[in-house]
């Protein structure tokens, strides 16, 4: 017997439950340091599709494996498809709720020298105590490297851009935001999960036995001999700068740059430097695959972990480590389930830059 799920509507400010809906359709995707997405369906004139409580970017969407939330995030749109009868929600996680949030208090931001934890934790805060949506916070913690953030209030740096750019430096993170019952039955609140790259891991997976690869991509745009990241105009037309090289790779000289226009110091450009470098290492090979339906639980595929994937068919010869990019999850009428997996070089993404 499968899975059985349920998608409630919150309120997105508090968390608390505002009523189950009845759902045609539903899918949903987390993406590897990103918001993912989620789409739902409901009858059209169902007393649930109120546009009284239902409205994009005030209501919340949870969706339920087996009674435990295994997504949650924020509506952001409805269509209507009046012919059909049916309401599709469509929703983003709750990174997508930083993208519309600064850190645009009038004295600016500004820390030398502190865990990335710190920087993290001031963020959000800052977010949940001026009109937030109450991320937990209580999982972030010491990271173990030190970190330089400075912006001016008319900079008004961008809350979740700030986390991305933390979490690509070359000891950076994965980061997602975990939905949990913090009441049960009654509110589902959400924490912010902050874990070292290659430490979380998924089921070994092999072409035609426990799963469908159904493409490959090799891609050698990125290949760098050398990398330059820049910061920010110091006024005088001279900027910051750090370099690293792959002094191995034997491609003709190639040059990645990236610039960061507001990072002001070398040594915080030293570590996008080395990110930028590892992520041209090599080519970067991108394997698409479903899961075999009954054999595993979605639950055993996060964002960010790291598993090994076996082909033997014609050009493409693969053993070996992946890190999920995305794990995308459709769940039918019937409740069946189907899960699908996109997947890059584990060596690219847990000692690089993962964007």
């Amino acid at each position: 017997m499968g899975a059985k799920y349920t998608v409630l509507q919150t309120d997105v400010k508090t968390g608390n439950v505002v009523t189950r809906l009845p759902v045609t359709g539903i899918e949903y995707a987390d993406s590897l340091n990103e918001s993912g997405a989620a789409s739902v369906g409901i009858p059209l004139f169902a007393p649930e599709a109120d546009p009284a409580a239902l409205s994009p970017g005030i209501s919340g969407l949870s969706i339920l494996r087996d009674n435990a939330p295994i997504w949650a995030g924020i509506v952001w749109g409805a269509t209507a498809d009046l012919d059909a009868g049916t309401l599709t929600l469509t929703a983003s996680g709750f990174h997508s709720y930083y993208k519309r949030r600064y850190l645009d208090g009038k004295r600016g931001y500004a820390r030398k020298s502190v865990d990335q934890s710190v920087l993290l934790k001031d963020w959000i805060s800052y977010a949940n105590s001026n009109g937030g949506i109450g991320t937990d916070i209580s999982a972030v913690t010491a990271r173990g490297h030190l970190r330089t953030r400075e912006w001016s209030f008319y900079e008004f740096k961008n809350i979740a851009g700030a986390i991305e750019e933390l979490a690509d430096d070359l000891n950076g993170f994965n980061f997602r935001y975990e939905p949990f019952w913090a009441t049960a039955g009654v509110r589902i609140g959400h924490r912010l999960k902050v874990v070292s790259r290659g430490t979380e891991t998924f089921p070994q997976l092999e072409h035609r036995a426990s799963c469908n690869v159904t493409s490959v991509t090799y891609d050698g745009t990125q290949l760098a001999t050398q990398a330059y990241a820049f910061g920010a105009d110091l006024g005088t037309g001279a900027k910051p700068y750090a370099s690293s090289s792959n002094p191995a790779l034997t491609a003709p000289r190639m040059v990645s740059v990236a610039t960061y226009s507001d990072i002001k110091t070398t040594a915080s450009l030293l570590p996008k430097a080395a990110a930028i470098a590892t992520v041209g290492s090599q080519p970067i090979a991108v394997p698409s695959l479903t899961v075999y339906p009954g054999q595993f639980s979605p639950v055993q595929f996060l964002p960010g972990a790291v598993g090994t994937v076996i082909v033997d068919s014609g050009y493409v010869a693969l053993l070996e480590e992946f890190v999920i990019t995305e794990r995308r999850v459709g769940v039918d009428v019937n409740g069946t389930e189907s899960i699908s997996l996109a997947l890059a070089s584990k060596d690219v993404f847990n000692n690089g830059n993962s964007s």
